[in-house]
């Protein structure tokens, strides 16, 4: 009884925090913000090159101005974690798929973010040594965005259950848990700003974030248990939670296995997406046993 009072208004919490993500003027506003970000970044790395900020806590942070676009696409970032959070009550396997094209973007981002710890003026004697670092992420991106390219075009969305009234409250129980992550969301963007205003660090969160999807899949996977115990459907949820891990530790990895394990978790769910379709249109249909 209480689950049908309470996952209601939950859900509803959710549906208008959604439309108003989804809102034309919220892009508008978000790209006002990025482009605000990165004149800023160039700013503050000019200001460092006058020696405008001695003394102060973002001066040991800044080296170039490439710290603007590094700046500007740590946001872009966390506006598309914010994006995964609102794909979470969808199927598991477009979640995922929304994982790795943050981490394709992450992979990116890390060569830029190469670039803005070299010191200038940028040349091929001070790059030398961070070159092969940033080919690595670089190409390491663009894997995963041809690789994800494959994985949407074998990727079905498949119904937990035939039952319309089961299939809506797993949905309420995902919404319940994605409400979750959108305030814990907020909680992290308000400690990496005070992070930064304090120490002109950008602080990592993302590492933060992958570490509470991975607590969150885990709920959705005990969650579908009560509504399909199907042994292909339940390794496919229980895959699907291990890729997130694999995700999380590329996040941590050193450069060159950061991007090498990147790729094969999604080779992985590639493999198991494929392995999926093919078992779910041909596996056997067990004939329940007659007591004689």
């Amino acid at each position: 009884m209480e689950d049908r009072i309470f996952l209601p208004n939950v859900e509803r919490l959710f549906d208008y925090f959604h439309r108003r993500w989804e809102r034309k003027g919220t892009f508008a506003l978000i790209s006002k913000a990025l482009i605000l970000a990165f004149l800023l970044g160039l700013g503050l790395a000019e200001a460092k090159r006058l020696g405008w900020l001695e003394g102060t806590p973002i001066e040991e942070h800044i080296y170039n101005h490439f710290f603007a676009i590094e700046l500007a696409f740590t946001l872009l970032l966390l506006t598309e974690l914010l994006s995964l959070v609102f794909t979470m009550p969808n199927s598991i396997a477009e979640s995922v798929g929304k994982q790795f094209e943050i981490l394709s973007l992450i992979l990116v981002r890390s060569s830029f973010k190469e670039f803005s710890k070299i010191e200038e003026p940028i040349d091929w004697a001070n790059v030398q040594g961070a070159v092969l670092h940033i080919g690595s992420d670089a190409f390491g991106g663009l894997l995963v965005f041809i690789l994800l390219g494959v994985y949407y075009q074998i990727y079905r969305k498949q119904p937990l259950t035939r039952s319309a009234q089961d299939r809506a409250q797993f949905i309420s129980y995902k919404k319940l848990i994605a409400t979750l992550m959108f305030f814990s969301f907020l909680l992290i963007g308000i400690f990496d700003l005070r992070e930064f205003w304090l120490t002109g660090e950008l602080h990592n969160s993302f590492n933060t974030f992958y570490t509470l999807l991975i607590f969150s899949d885990i709920l959705f996977l005990l969650i579908a248990l009560r509504y399909n115990p199907d042994y292909y459907t339940l390794f496919r949820y229980s895959a699907f939670v291990l890729t997130t891990v694999l995700i999380r530790i590329s996040l941590t990895a050193p450069p060159f296995y950061n991007a090498l394990i990147g790729i094969g978790s999604l080779v992985f769910t590639i493999l198991l997406a494929w392995s999926f379709n093919y078992f779910e249109t041909h596996k056997p249909v067990v004939e329940p046993k007659r007591l004689p």
